[in-house]
């Protein structure tokens, strides 16, 4: 690997609309600390498609070398690479970790780190084996209003934690877009329970300082699929939504050639590996849950009661601490309702701050201490995604903060926050499949 730690070389694998966030930060602001290096994928079309896009911002820039998925090693040899970023579908993450560090590289894992309880034994194993860095991308630790949650309840402005109440609400945009592309099939994704509320179980694990011991959970498909949807009177006669009529009214259909960004990342990928990103919410294939009700006991004491919702009118989430001394209350309104068939020239079905508009809602954070009046406590916001999350977690991963830096917050996530916020969530799986409760360290000793 290169010796030159001035400039880091980074490769990025698994080139989808997420890994745009990255590449673009790489061939921009972080320029000048590490050089993007490198390209991997399945898709050929895909690493071309996003050379294309550094090539329209970067005028006059050498194209970034791209690798097929089966030179994975030989990429990493040949172009130097210090620094990973695997951005691929869930289930292979572990496979690229892996490989990665044992080539003595670092990496940076989009999240959920795997899928499973062996494959995070796998990256915790070859991490201790190695001695070399995973960080895994928690966005939601560096937006502002979850610092101040973190900031109020380290502050002991509610006193110990007893419980928790957590509900979170994917709209029927967000929620939907799940049961339209590879997340459907939880052996690909581990289901909306690892996929998506890793990042909820690890804000949890964060603010608290503790982890998870004893998980309950109910769950099941309840409103997508193709027996709900014949249920209710929703489905509809296609397999997926490009080029059939029967999808043109559908209002749970994304349509690709809307959006240039999902055309070139996808319509026009599909020649070389097959895959649809636009597949009908309720047609068969689903094995994945969408309403989902989680209990758990923490080490500390404290209890969570957790629910997640996959097709609410509205986007967004309530979450309230009891303490020994008053209540922490946080509302965010992401959205207040849904625009029915909204066609939009974007990368997916998420939409926050501008691009929604008339639909955008509030954030309340608020200290109820006993014997006193509410209070508000204010928190900044900034500009991108997850409430500037993302830009400040860029900074983080790449750039402003040096090795060694002190960050008060504690906000960077290694390999053992990854399995930690995973546990919870495979927990949850194993007790849908029993229903019984599991104990977290039957699983993952962690």
């Amino acid at each position: 690997m290169s010796s030159d730690t001035a400039r880091r070389r980074c490769a990025v694998v698994g080139l989808g609309a997420r890994a745009r966030f990255f590449t673009e930060a790489l061939t921009g602001p972080y320029a000048d600390r590490i050089e993007l290096a490198a390209l991997c994928d399945v898709n050929t079309h895909r690493m071309a498609v996003h050379n294309g896009w550094i090539a329209a911002d970067h005028p006059g820039r050498t194209a970034v070398p791209a690798y097929a998925a089966a030179d994975f090693e030989e990429m990493l040899r040949r172009e130097r690479v210090d620094l990973v970023v695997v951005c691929s579908v869930d289930r292979t993450h572990d496979d690229y970790i892996v490989r990665a560090l044992e080539a003595g590289c670092d990496v940076v894992t989009e999240k959920p780190m795997t899928t499973d309880a062996p494959r995070a034994r796998r990256i915790l194993d070859a991490q201790r084996r190695t001695g070399r860095q995973v960080r895994v991308a928690f966005n939601y630790r560096y937006n502002p209003v979850h610092a101040a949650v973190r900031e109020t309840l380290a502050a002991g402005s509610i006193g110990d934690i007893g419980s928790v109440h957590f509900e979170w609400l994917l709209d029927l945009r967000h929620g939907a877009d799940y049961f339209r592309r590879w997340h459907r099939d939880k052996a690909n994704s581990g289901g909306l329970m690892v996929h998506k509320a890793t990042h909820h179980f690890d804000l949890v694990n964060w603010w608290l300082g503790t982890a998870p011991e004893t998980v309950f959970a109910q769950g099941g498909l309840f409103f997508y699929g193709d027996e709900a949807g014949r249920r209710r009177g929703l489905a509809r006669d296609y397999t997926r939504a490009h080029g059939s009529p029967a999808a043109a009214g559908d209002p749970f259909a994304v349509h690709l050639a809307d959006s240039t960004v999902l055309t070139a990342l996808y319509l026009d990928a599909e020649a070389e590996d097959g895959y649809h990103r636009d597949q009908n919410v309720f047609g068969p294939g689903v094995s994945i849950e969408d309403d989902m009700a989680v209990l758990v006991r923490y080490a500390s004491g404290a209890t969570l009661t957790y629910h997640l919702t996959a097709y609410a009118p509205w986007e967004g989430y309530r979450i309230a601490f009891n303490g020994s001394e008053g209540r922490l209350e946080l509302l965010v309104e992401e959205s207040t309702w849904t625009r029915p068939a909204a066609r939009t020239d974007r990368a997916g079905a998420v939409m926050h701050g501008a691009a929604v508009g008339d639909e955008a809602g509030r954030t309340e954070l608020t200290l109820r201490r006993f014997w006193e009046e509410p209070r508000e406590i204010k928190a900044g916001t900034g500009e991108g995604g997850h409430g500037g999350g993302d830009v400040r977690m860029l900074a983080d991963l790449f750039g402003e903060r040096g090795p060694g830096a002190p960050d008060a917050l504690g906000r960077a996530a290694d390999a053992t926050d990854g399995a930690r916020s995973l546990v919870t969530g495979l927990a949850a799986n194993r007790s849908f499949e029993t229903g019984l409760p599991v104990r977290a360290r039957d699983l993952l000793d962690i």
